[in-house]
């Protein structure tokens, strides 16, 4: 191939009147505005659809001659003229829910940093639910007005594009994106020339070029090395997302987290906060560091004061596998001169990311740096809370497991982007407003009982056609691409039944979600499928990524049971789910099903999506269905158990899921009035919308962020670097002296003062003799442990009284006491502890440092 000596852009010639399309192309908003959505519809309906719902490219193709009529077009110059205002209100309204209820900054509050983002198909640079998430988050910050930024990387072939053989097994291919014709733009300095940052790799440094991405209010930039000044390897580097082996993978991720943050740098832009969605990202601490350092002559120690306050991190897995991890050796090649110039030595470099600092051998992981350096750690659901605090533990020894400092903010979805047009007319007539304005008020979602049940009954179902119509389509693609038999096509026009029971299954396909257990028993679900009053129809949609043949394998299974004559009409695997096959998916079916394996579903936001379009979810009591469901807003396939066997756990839930279909949800379903509506499930769909949209939506998600995390680490932030950051160098002066006495310190005594056999209503008094070495008593906080005992004589529920300081009797020692009011009769106990206290010491618990004595009974 010949290579260029000048490169040029060319951009289409709108006529005048028509300039406004290309502002409007180059905002984001467009994707969660149904109405501007619609006048690029009309521009040109099979162009819409041809450019994958690309206004950008779609300006530079249309035909010139069709501008220039629209141009003439009192009509369309109309239509024009009311989403450019529509578009214009949105973008510069200033009384945003940020600016009514916080100050306002001039520059960003927070970075929030990702791996993917997952904004509009014609952007692929996401790879399954982590993306959109991410670009959920983006959304609603321009909603709320939140001063956000978010940086990542822009992946040359993105995601793979997915297509099955003749055996149904999962190939992969990697088409080239062309970012030229994309709502992208490249970041240019006062000189007019590309923004571009560089990061040290191994004997070279690689330089990237900054694009942008304008979402609504808010600003994404993302990272490109495929530009000529790198070689070819490290052009590379942004080739696929979740590409290539281990290396590859630290390469991505240092110029994710240092070469991220030296973007916003050199755009002029240094957020008090960065937010670290997963631990992808988790190297822009350390540069982070090492920046503070140099501009502020400070040790680490100190930079990490100041670090710490100003960082938030949120995991997003509860699967060991999905956290990354790099052996000591490929740490040592890449970062052997950075910690070096933190001043750190090479264990102590590594056992920032280890749980245990002393083992040579362990690997460095991502999440263990992230939650040790941020300031706010969180999981994406109350049970993925718990569960990250059992497998975090470790990291903070002596921590009792429900004191691990990960908390929960479940996540949500955004709304406007995954409702159908239909059902938003209906919310607009209903509701008013305030849906799109204010997500999160009840009141407002409590008007979906308002809607008739033969007006939502009737826009559901031309959702469920449409959506059938879309399977038949991308099937019969499907099969004319595999070179499948012409009957075999031409009965692809045939599949699925507009009028039957729709259930969709549309995920990543990893084992743990268990994609075929619904196969565990053909004969019942066949059966099930084939009852002709009462028929069944599922639809599947999933990528296993490319080296996870068991996942792959699942997906062969799918595909060959639907083969059978019997069912091939009741099911179908859609190919490439992205977010296309999404929207018509959790637009169009009756039931949401997800069936991963308890506890390892993080959160789940696909059925979120579906309940905002009015289907019904039918889970496994996993991430986010804990918190939503009751028996009127769904259905629970088991009651939470957690099983060691897998596959008596395969066996009880699938049996769990036929008789749910059997007995609940197929009568519920074909419950007929003489209308013709099947009442009993319209009131279902109704108490779902209202329970679950104003509760799981991204715009509730961020402002619990912004109220929870950002703005408490933004002024931490300002505190500890405030008069020339004199509070972080104490902070870190006083950690230095506590963690080099801790050693000394003892419990020497524990005593009560009471009688045996208290009564409520009397008291106990506790006192504790310490050995303080060379610590001060307002250096310690001495804190009794206490509830009441269950069969195995563990304190539940346990709360926590401090004890007072109340002298010092003899030298190093000192005596503490508490007295504790007998509230409630039966078996009580307690125990003592002592922590690390200091005035600006934000988590005790963080410290790595707690003193326990032998169980005392009282």
């Amino acid at each position: 191939m010949t290579r260029p000596i000048f490169t040029f852009k060319v951009d289409p010639a709108l006529p005048p009147e028509l300039e406004r399309l290309r502002e409007i192309a180059y905002n984001l908003v467009w994707v969660w505005d149904v109405e501007l959505i619609a006048l690029f519809m009309r521009l040109d309906l099979d162009l819409w659809e041809e450019t994958r719902h690309n206004p950008v490219r779609m300006l530079g193709m249309i035909k010139q001659e069709r501008l220039n009529t629209l141009a003439r077009d009192d009509a369309f110059l109309a239509q024009l003229e009311r989403a450019w205002e529509r578009f214009k209100d949105y973008v510069d309204n200033a009384k945003t829910w940020y600016a009514k209820n916080h100050s306002i900054e001039a520059s960003p509050l927070v970075a929030y940093c990702s791996a993917e983002f997952g904004l509009t198909e014609c952007i692929p640079n996401y790879s399954g639910g982590l993306g959109v998430l991410s670009g959920d988050h983006l959304k609603s910050a321009s909603d709320l007005g939140i001063p956000l930024v978010g940086v990542g990387l822009l992946y040359q072939q993105g995601y793979f594009r997915q297509y099955l053989n003749a055996d149904g097994w999962q190939q992969e291919r990697y088409p080239e994106n062309d970012f030229f014709v994309m709502p992208l733009t490249l970041e240019r300095d006062h000189k007019g020339a590309p923004v571009k940052i560089q990061v040290d790799l191994p004997g070279r440094k690689v330089t990237a070029q900054v694009w942008g991405v304008r979402v609504g209010r808010i600003r994404l930039f993302l990272l490109d090395t495929n530009i000529p000044e790198n070689s070819k390897d490290d052009q590379n580097i942004t080739d696929q997302l979740y590409g290539g082996d281990g290396e590859m993978r630290i390469m991505q991720e240092t110029l994710l987290g240092i070469g991220g943050y030296r973007a916003l740098k050199a755009l002029g832009i240094s957020p008090p906060v960065y937010h670290l969605n997963e631990g992808h990202s988790a190297f822009l601490v350390l540069e982070r560091a090492r920046d503070l350092m140099s501009q502020h002559k400070l040790s680490f120690a100190e930079a990490r004061e100041i670090i710490s306050a100003g960082t938030v991190f949120t995991t997003h897995t509860p699967v060991p596998a999905g956290n990354d991890y790099f052996p000591p050796e490929l740490m040592e090649k890449y970062f052997s001169s950075l910690y070096k110039l933190l001043g750190l030595s090479r264990k102590d470099f590594l056992g920032l990311g280890r749980r245990n600092p002393e083992d040579e051998t362990e690997h460095f992981c991502m999440t263990i740096l992230a939650l040790k350096m941020s300031g706010h750690s969180n999981g994406v659901s109350k049970l993925h809370a718990t569960v990250s605090r059992g497998m975090w533990r470790d990291v903070w020894p002596g921590i009792p497991t429900n004191e691990v400092p990960i908390t929960s903010i479940t996540n949500g979805t955004h709304g406007p982007s995954w409702i159908s047009r239909d059902m938003v007319g209906l919310f607009d007539r209903y509701l008013g407003p305030r849906w799109i304005e204010d997500p999160g008020d009840y009141a407002t979602w409590g008007r979906v009982h308002h809607i008739p049940d033969e007006e939502l009954w009737r826009t559901h179902e031309r959702r469920r056609e449409r959506l059938v119509a879309y399977a038949r389509h991308r099937l019969h693609e499907q099969l004319v691409a595999r070179g499948a038999p012409p009957s075999e096509v031409k009965q692809a026009r045939e599949i699925l039944d507009s009028e039957a029971l729709t259930i969709g299954f549309g995920r990543r396909f990893a084992t743990y979600k268990r994609a075929t257990l619904m196969l565990r028993d053909p004969e019942r679900l066949l059966r099930i499928l084939t009852n002709k009053d009462r028929p069944v129809q599922i639809i599947f949609a999933g990528k296993a990524h490319p080296r996870d043949n068991a996942g792959k394998e699942l997906i062969r299974q799918i595909v060959h049971f639907e083969r059978n004559p019997e069912i091939r009409r009741r099911m179908v695997f859609l190919e490439d789910y992205d977010m296309v096959v999404a929207r018509y998916m959790v637009q169009g079916v009756d039931v949401w099903l997800n069936t991963p394996r308890r506890p390892l579903e993080a959160s789940g936001t696909s059925g979120m999506k579906a309940a905002f379009n009015g289907a019904l979810n039918l889970s496994i009591l996993d991430g986010w269905w804990v918190e939503a469901y009751n028996v009127h807003t769904g259905w629970a396939i088991g009651k939470g158990e957690e099983y060691d066997e897998e596959a008596y756990q395969d066996e009880v839930e699938a049996n769990a899921f036929y008789d749910l279909l059997e007995k609940d949800v197929v009568p519920l379903f074909y419950d007929r009035g003489a209308d013709g509506l099947p009442r009993g499930w319209i009131s279902k769909m109704k108490t779902s919308m209202r329970s679950i949209c104003p509760v799981f939506n991204t715009n509730r998600m961020v402002r619990e962020y912004t109220e929870a995390f950002y703005l408490p680490s933004a002024e931490r932030f300002g505190l500890m670097s405030s008069d020339q950051m004199k509070r972080a160098k104490q902070l870190a002066e006083w950690k230095k002296r506590i963690h080099q006495k801790w050693g000394d310190l003892r419990i020497v005594d524990v005593k009560t003062e009471t009688k045996d056999g208290l009564r409520v209503g009397e008291d106990l008094v506790v006192r504790v003799k310490l050995r303080m070495g060379q610590l001060g008593a307002d250096d310690l906080a001495v804190e009794l442990v206490h509830g009441i005992l269950d069969a195995k004589g563990d304190i539940v529920n346990q709360e926590i009284t401090p004890l007072t300081f109340s002298g010092s009797p003899q030298g190093e020692m000192g005596e503490f006491t508490c007295t504790l009011p007998m509230t409630t009769s039966g078996r009580h106990g307690f125990s003592v502890r002592v922590l690390p206290r200091h005035a600006d010491l934000d988590e005790p618990r963080k410290e790595g440092l707690i003193l326990w004595p032998q169980r005392t009974e009282a």
